[in-house]
């Protein structure tokens, strides 16, 4: 699934890393965070909500001149998409291995994502005064830890959809596998989270196994288009093209009257995605908003069911 990455992949080994520094509107963060994996970054680091700084990890090239125009370039054509309040600022650093590594952990803490959700690093220490659930992750270089106000609200529209008796869910582009755990936390019985991306997968089941719910959780490569069965609940959180292309086969796997959970859509594409829904006979029940995202919640009343 197309993805967004919070934090940087540790997979490969290199003696030093280019630190890529980007200032430019939140607005402008997927678009450019995308040209950015295209050009070989590990993962992308974005900062809290209303942070406008974006940073991206390569192994270090001492012929950077290279590097620099191919994203400059880039840089300029985001005015004339985005509106952009001001032009992007562009900076390059030179870290080493053992740099890098505490690099990027300084931008996963834990965080409070409802009074009954903490997402705790795994290296963290749990708090004496904890309350609720609290999901340990390891998010490597998948999406989901949390910090995204797309996650967020996807993992509060969970929180508003779990009933108290039996319940199915289908994460669709699980990336760290976050949505597929509190939904065996909030008591799903049956699970299963999917990916095209093997590295994502490969996260997933890492968290899975460190919150000890591998028995709950199915992981799968299997398009959402090839899957058999409906679930009570099924979670996009994508890109808006991404949705678009997949929105007829994830109502044809949700139940009827069954919740969709639609995010990674900014505010401005909320009535695309409404004319979407409807033609679908999905009925819109709820919107979500944090900053400039929105999450939809509707209900599969349609043929499709």
């Amino acid at each position: 699934m197309n993805r967004r990455s919070e934090t940087p992949s540790r997979r490969e080994p290199a003696s030093e890393w280019l630190e890529i520094t980007i200032t430019v509107d939140e607005v402008a963060h997927d678009a450019l965070g995308s040209f950015l994996f295209d050009m070989g970054c590990t993962g992308i680091v974005t900062g809290d909500e209303g942070d406008q700084t974006l940073k991206a990890y390569l192994p270090f090239d001492k012929v950077l001149e290279d590097t620099r125009q191919k994203i400059a370039r880039f840089l300029k054509t985001l005015p004339a998409i985005f509106s952009l309040q001001e032009p992007p600022f562009l900076h390059f650093s030179k870290l080493a291995d053992q740099d890098w590594h505490v690099a990027w952990r300084q931008f996963f803490r834990p965080t409070r994502v409802s009074s009954n959700l903490m997402v705790l690093p795994e290296w963290e220490s749990m708090p004496d005064d904890i309350s609720g659930h609290v999901i340990r992750m390891d998010p490597g270089p998948a999406f989901g830890t949390g910090y995204h106000a797309t996650t967020r609200m996807c993992l509060r529209a969970m929180e508003k959809v779990a009933r108290s008796g039996p319940w199915t869910l289908l994460d669709v582009g699980t990336g760290s596998g976050i949505l597929a755990l509190y939904a065996a936390m909030l008591g799903a019985g049956e699970i299963v989270a999917i990916d095209n991306d093997p590295e994502a997968l490969r996260w997933a089941r890492r968290n899975i196994l460190l919150n000890r719910l591998s028995e709950a959780i199915e992981t799968t490569s299997t398009p959402v288009e090839k899957l058999d069965g409906q679930f009570s609940v099924v979670c996009a959180n994508l890109i808006l093209e991404t949705v678009e292309r997949l929105l007829p086969a994830i109502s044809a796997r949700t139940a009827m009257g069954g919740w969709i959970i639609l995010s990674g859509i900014l505010r401005e594409q909320v009535p695309t995605v409404m004319q979407r829904i409807e033609a679908l006979e999905i009925q819109h029940c709820e919107t979500l908003y944090e900053g400039e995202w929105a999450c939809l919640m509707a209900r599969n009343m349609g043929a499709h069911a």
